[in-house]
């Protein structure tokens, strides 16, 4: 059942779910309610008078004991139970100093919803990747003298059903010592796939099992898997109970190579000199290694207890992990080492798991489109479905196919950084503190900050910045080239180091005890990973004859930040400008497509059938992409006729807020 939470003077109305936050209702209807410690209550700027309705708020000494029994709240302490009417007082809007005037935002009629529910992969089993399989062997004798190995592999024929048994040598060399010294009941891990060292496999009643670890007596209670997404600035894992199907755990880490460059490209360079790709390799492994410790860390479990890992990442992070070369990735004609390539074990490389454990990562397409981008597809179902869709992953590599159950074509474009924190003067990663939603008075220029976990600011991540830039945009902060408009009237625009900057919180509002700005910089940076993505968009879909009308769904994948504000992303120009209904949100898809291979087996069979049904349209030399990507460098782009209502609503927005200043 929703509630309708009406805000005045502005008569704005929105429907929420019971339990909303108060000061996150208002950010989305667009009313603005001043607060600039994120939503963690001790700035005391986001008070308001709640005239009718039942809410629940937590005292504070910001309202007094008359105040509150008045109907004072702070919003951002305060929840909705039903239906309510708030007043926004002047000096919580920012309207304190301003004559006489009063921004009369208008009616609207808006809704507090996710985006549709995410059709994802179907009708896969739940067969784990590795198996811990316990078998109590008789032992030999004179009438039965078999070799240890048949034993073993009869009994698990006989107790599990399990065919086709490969063992490398020296795993081989352990098994007699360990069947007699455990009385014959032994627990034996099996992993499906191709044996290691091997890239071929084809799954069916007879696919083969390859064993990784023998262990002594029962110690089949824990079989963990690993799923890794190996991202040029992240690396995310989730720890993964193959018997209870379920995440027992989930971390990120910066990837450590950003110490030798932002980007894939940069990161090839620095391989070429000396030890460089020996350096990055280590680098890779230790990021993998700290995401590893905090999750044993949060799940209270053993190292030994983790089975089998699943990594995907795009081509270049693959190639450093494993250890191939690089150089070719990035000179023409951009050839990568291999897209398929063998399991191997985590050990060698590094990783601190047990000696035995095997890692298989997804197949990539191209020298630009990862296992990622693979794995996104697996997870969401794409390949599954008749629909056609866009599906659109967000980081420092933009990478978007295209296409449905018949056909699927993909393409690839360098981003940076940006939208995951790199390269922005506070950008961070969607952690406590980050700013997630932003809001700014058009004549006061004052903020309306939310944090992730309602701390004080530390920084912006992703879908902050999207957020930032979109309201900055809105109110006519900056114009549609990025550029800060000059006399506001506000200390909250000033010159700094690296030219004009927006002040997001003062130093007295913030976590860290400094501003934390927003620069033109910063601005010049996110319109550049918005306009490569949408200019790819553009020409995959050219490339075949459609657009984005033509669409059935858009999936938008990336770990940038928990929420992801559609609309504003359409008023920047990240994503096109059609029906709202069509976007679905997938969040990680890398870790998505990890975790379905670790929990069903047979799911091997379509990642194999994905990489290679995929058409692959180079970027890199296509000069209609670089004349599409020059156009998009504009807020929201250079042509109307691609973003009509926004467009349309920017403008009459524009012209309102002009007549409005000029008043005051």
């Amino acid at each position: 059942m929703k509630h309708t939470i009406t805000f005045e003077p502005d008569n704005i109305s929105i429907r929420v779910d019971p339990g909303t936050n108060l000061l996150e209702a208002a950010l989305e209807a667009g009313v603005h309610i001043n607060a600039t410690c994120g939503g963690q209550g001790v700035c005391g700027k986001c008070r308001v008078v709640v005239k009718s309705g039942r809410v629940e708020s937590r005292k504070t000494e910001k309202i007094s004991d008359e105040k509150y029994g008045q109907g004072w709240r702070q919003a951002c302490l305060t929840t909705v139970l039903s239906d309510c009417r708030v007043e926004i007082p002047l000096e919580s809007r920012g309207l304190k100093h301003v004559a006489a005037q009063q921004l009369q935002m208008g009616k609207a009629e808006r809704k507090i919803s996710a985006l549709g529910p995410m059709p994802l992969a179907e009708g896969w089993p739940a067969e784990p990747l590795a198996l811990k399989c316990v078998v109590t062997l008789q032992e030999p004798s004179l009438q039965d003298n078999a070799s240890d190995w048949s034993r073993l592999t009869a009994g698990l024929r006989q107790h599990h059903g399990i065919e086709n048994v490969s063992v490398e040598m020296r795993c081989l060399k352990k098994v007699p010592k360990t069947l007699r010294a455990n009385g014959w009941t032994v627990t034996a891990t099996v992993m499906a796939g191709p044996a290691r060292d091997t890239v071929l496999w084809r799954p069916g009643p007879n696919a083969p099992f390859h064993l990784v670890r023998l262990e002594g007596g029962d110690t089949s209670a824990k079989n963990l898997a690993l799923a890794l997404d190996v991202g040029t600035t992240t690396v995310c894992g989730q720890l993964i109970d193959l018997d209870s199907q379920t995440v027992m755990g989930e971390c990120a880490e910066y990837n450590r190579q950003m110490a030798h460059g932002d980007d894939v490209i940069t990161r090839i360079v620095f391989a070429l000199k000396g030890d460089g790709g020996k350096r990055l390799q280590r680098l890779v492994v230790d990021s993998i290694n700290g995401v590893v410790d905090r999750l044993l860390e949060q799940t209270k479990v053993e190292r030994g207890d983790i089975s089998c890992i699943v990594a995907s990442g795009n081509t270049t992070m693959t190639h450093l992990l494993l250890g191939l070369e690089v150089r070719y990735i990035r000179e023409t004609p951009y050839v990568p080492v291999a897209t398929f390539v063998p399991v191997v074990r985590a050990a060698e490389l590094g990783i601190d798991v047990a000696d035995c454990v095997q890692m298989y990562c997804f197949p990539s397409v191209a020298s630009y489109v990862g296992g990622d981008i693979v794995s996104g597809i697996l997870g969401s179902g794409v390949f599954q479905k008749e629909t056609l869709t866009l599906y659109m992953d967000i980081g420092t590599n933009g990478e978007i196919v295209l296409g449905n159950r018949d056909w699927l074509a993909c393409a690839a474009c360098s981003m940076g950084p940006a939208f995951e924190g790199g390269g922005i003067k506070h950008g961070m990663r969607a952690d406590s503190g980050a700013i997630e939603g932003f809001h700014v008075n058009p004549l006061t220029l004052e903020p309306m900050l939310i944090t992730v976990d309602r701390k004080k600011p530390r920084g912006i991540c992703g879908s902050g910045l999207i957020s930032v830039l979109a309201g900055l945009l809105d109110a006519c902060v900056i114009d549609p080239r990025g550029k800060f408009v000059q006399g506001l009237g506000s200390d909250r625009i000033r010159h700094g180091r690296f030219g004009y900057e927006y002040v997001l919180a003062r130093g007295e509002d913030s976590a860290t005890g400094e501003d934390i700005v927003i620069t033109e910089v910063d601005i010049e940076n996110l319109i550049r990973a918005k306009g490569a993505l949408f200019a790819g968009c553009l020409t995959l879909l050219e490339a075949f004859d459609l657009t984005f009308q033509d669409l059935d769904r858009v999936i938008i994948a990336g770990a940038f930040g928990r929420y992801i504000n559609i609309e504003k992303g359409q008023q920047i120009g990240l994503f096109p400008d059609i029906s709202m209904e069509k976007f679905h949100f997938l969040g990680n898809g890398s870790l998505l497509g990890g975790r379905l291979v670790c929990l069903s087996r047979g799911l091997l069979h379509d990642v194999e059938r994905i990489a290679k049904m995929m058409t692959h349209v180079e970027l890199s030399d296509n000069q209609s992409f670089m004349d599409k990507f020059m156009a998009a460098l504009f807020l929201p782009h250079t042509e109307n006729r691609l973003f009509p209502g926004v467009s349309e609503g920017l403008k009459a927005k524009r012209d309102k807020i002009v007549a409005e200043r000029k008043v005051a």
